[in-house]
């Protein structure tokens, strides 16, 4: 007896993995900083709380949802789409799931076939591979380098690029790296995939909102680009709404219609109540999302003083989201005496055990020469987290 062999290509989230790891240690009375998850340390803001608590009240929204999500929610959805970020959504190309993770898994059930190829921008967030995987196609990963702010090339994908490949998918602003792909070089990627009819991309914009350029662009907006494109987004992360489990798609229609085909056999609608939180979120008041966002701002130059404090490491300037990717390979094969770090596992691991700050390797994002580390934490706690890692790795010889 075995698991299906679609289970047995995937591995465990890394970065569940290690948040687990590091739950463990706390448990002990180790007194560990976990940089590992993506979560905000932020509650999520009031006026999205009472909204839920006023649906609990006024009791209407106690049966099952339509699956693709309530109307009201998906119109206001493309409606912030048609004004922020210049695409003509309406509420048909809208579907609403229990997360991006899942908003991201039924477009990969939805079109692709055994044989079929998606290129990956790498360093990627850890589910893309896997769910490219799971849906039985080929993973292509293209590499950016960190002295290119880890960004792929339209140049590299034109390269890329075969009859089999399907669809293109990235994030911007990057999870792992924090890269923020221009206008002028979504376009460039763009032109090339214009050159190939059917070639679709997936656009992740989970955290568009934290984004430090005063730029914002969705690849969807660009010319020929709308029939093109699936754009994936949700709550969790500019709206501190990890817990309630919100995601989208918006994408042509019939792309649409699948993922709505694929949810409906395998979860059927989000949560009711949530999908009234997430409402009053992106109809209501941005201040609390802008004070989150200039946090995270100063975090980042927090961290990345300090990181170029730490002999070894080297470190790009991340431009969105909540994270850094730092290289350590300098450090692969280095020893303190009882232990050699070979890998980013290692590495991660050692850094666990021995300076108490849980990181997740950087192999699970298509790069074992970094590891991710994530700035959603105290400024406190920051701080004393460099330290230990600044004095932890001044034992390695």
């Amino acid at each position: 007896m075995s698991l299906s062999n679609r289970i047995n290509a995937i591995e465990e989230s890394a970065t569940l993995a290690m948040a687990a790891k590091a739950r463990e240690f706390k448990n002990r009375g180790i007194d560990v900083i976990s940089l590992s998850l993506g979560e905000p340390d932020f509650k999520t803001p009031a006026h999205i709380c009472e909204a839920a608590k006023n649906a609990i009240d006024e009791g209407k929204y106690f049966s099952y949802p339509p699956v693709a999500g309530y109307q009201d929610l998906r119109e206001a959805l493309a409606a912030k789409y048609q004004k922020e970020n210049n695409v003509p959504y309406r509420a048909e190309n809208i579907v609403v799931s229990n997360g991006a993770k899942q908003s991201i898994a039924n477009v990969m059930l939805a079109l692709l076939n055994p044989g079929d190829e998606v290129i990956i921008f790498a360093p990627y967030w850890v589910s893309y591979d896997a769910l490219v995987r799971l849906a039985e196609a080929t993973p292509v990963l293209v590499r950016g380098t960190i002295d290119n702010d880890f960004k792929v090339t339209a140049a590299q994908v034109a390269q890329a690029i075969t009859p089999k490949t399907k669809a293109i998918i990235f994030s911007s602003p990057c999870n792992p790296t924090g890269s923020v792909f221009s206008r002028a070089e979504l376009s460039a990627i763009a032109d090339e995939v214009l050159k190939h009819p059917g070639l679709l991309v997936i656009a992740d914009e989970i955290y568009e909102h934290i984004n430090f350029t005063g730029e914002r662009t969705s690849i969807a907006s660009l010319p020929g680009m709308f029939d093109r494109t699936i754009t994936v987004n949700g709550f969790a992360k500019g709206f501190a709404m990890t817990g309630w489990r919100v995601g989208y798609i918006a994408a042509p229609k019939w792309i649409a219609d699948g993922s709505n085909k694929v949810q409906g056999q395998i979860t059927s609608a989000n949560c009711s109540i949530s999908q009234r939180g997430a409402l009053a979120a992106i109809t209501g008041d941005m201040v609390p999302t802008h004070t989150m966002v200039d946090a995270y701002r100063k975090r980042r130059d927090i961290v990345f003083n300090l990181l170029k404090d730490i002999p070894g490491v080297k470190a790009n300037y991340p431009q969105g989201a909540f994270y850094f990717f730092p290289d350590v390979s300098s450090f692969f094969g280095k020893s303190d005496g009882t232990r050699t770090i070979h890998n980013g596992d290692d590495f991660c691991l050692w850094m666990l055990e021995t300076g108490h700050v849980s990181l997740v390797p950087g192999g699970a994002f298509g790069d074992d020469h970094c590891v991710r580390l994530s700035y959603a934490a105290s400024e406190s706690d920051l701080v004393e987290a460099m330290k230990r890692m600044k004095a932890t790795l001044a034992t390695l010889k």
